[in-house]
């Protein structure tokens, strides 16, 4: 697995987190580690009054990227004695009102994702002068510090969309296509600017419905088609990279399928040889070090990261990684 080097550093900031989360917690250790692996449980929680915390996210139905995210979350909640609560909604105005519900319900902190910024920075800023502590994840990091968010955690957008762009070069591609399956999400527009700076071939973005599975695959298999030079294919969520695999197919072209996002699918998809490369983020950290983060304000003051982003990735896997990984997304948690 080859990380980029902007992100060997964020590395070593997680681990060292996650050393430090198994010192505060009463069940860290071998043991714990031998009871998570083997029931997905964390053994028994923290001492610490109990804590409501909320996070509201951007994602639309059937995108199994969330949950992986709350995985991690329900992971932290159940060591760190946090009830947890989640919702989401792709439209932004609908995402206020879930933030807004969250402070009515006078939660002792939020986890929200800014992939629409414009659309929930007023109730963000209402929960932060609430007295709510928040902690923006996965999206729309260079708005997090301006809304009043003690941190933000996820990867750098336009640095992994270079990564790509690179490894690209490397695979001896000259034309892609970087399906953005969300119109108007910051982020994914990030990730395409980044392939576009790095990659010496050409790119076009192709906007596609990613909630609606056979529309996306037909445009896919519309855009390939009509370009039988399209070498590449970059989508930018694992189920969206199913639906440019079956395009592919459908519209009889060689064009590698690469992606953004690592789950079960795409791991098989790796075997079969359908996927050339995934850039893992990794959402379970994203979840995890987000509810983590609250508790660890409240209980000892700590502020992670120095009110920095905690970066998670990006890092290019490859078919080589596969063996390592496999029992990671069998069981949800990469």
């Amino acid at each position: 697995m080859r990380i980029p080097r902007t992100a060997a550093t964020a590395t070593a900031v997680v681990a060292a987190l996650a050393l430090a989360v198994a010192g505060c917690s009463s069940s860290g250790g071998k043991s714990s580690e031998e009871k998570t692996q083997s029931t997905g449980g964390g053994g028994k929680g923290v001492s610490t009054p109990r804590m409501k915390i909320a996070m509201i996210t951007h994602s639309g139905e059937g995108d199994t990227f969330w949950d992986i995210v709350q995985s991690g979350a329900k992971q932290a909640a159940a060591k760190d004695n946090v009830d947890f609560l989640y919702s989401a909604n792709k439209e932004g105005q609908q995402q206020s009102q879930l933030v807004q519900a969250a402070i009515d319900q006078k939660v002792d902190g939020i986890v929200v994702t800014l992939a629409k910024p414009e659309a929930v920075q007023d109730v963000v800023k209402k929960a932060v002068a609430a007295g709510i502590p928040v902690v923006t994840i996965n999206s729309g990091a260079q708005y997090s510090k301006q809304l009043g968010a003690i941190g933000h955690i996820g990867q750098d957008e336009g640095v992994a969309g270079e990564a790509v762009g690179e490894q690209l070069n490397a695979n001896g591609k000259k034309k892609a296509v970087c399906v953005i399956h969300e119109q108007g999400n910051v982020s994914l527009e990030e990730r395409c600017a980044g392939v576009k700076k790095t990659f010496k071939g050409s790119v076009e973005n192709l906007n596609v419905d990613g909630t609606n599975t056979p529309a996306a695959t037909s445009s896919i298999e519309a855009k390939l088609q009509a370009g039988k030079d399209i070498d590449a294919v970059v989508t930018l969520g694992a189920p969206i990279a199913a639906a440019a695999v079956k395009a592919k197919g459908d519209a009889g072209s060689s064009a590698e399928v690469d992606t953004f996002d690592l789950n079960a699918a795409v791991i098989k998809q790796f075997k079969a040889k359908e996927i050339g490369f995934a850039v893992d983020q990794q959402p379970y950290l994203q979840g995890y070090l987000a509810v983590d983060e609250l508790w660890l304000l409240k209980s000892n003051g700590n502020v992670v990261g120095g009110g920095r982003p905690v970066l998670t990735g990006p890092a290019i896997v490859t078919e080589k990684d596969v063996p390592a990984l496999e029992k990671y997304t069998a069981r949800g948690t990469r």
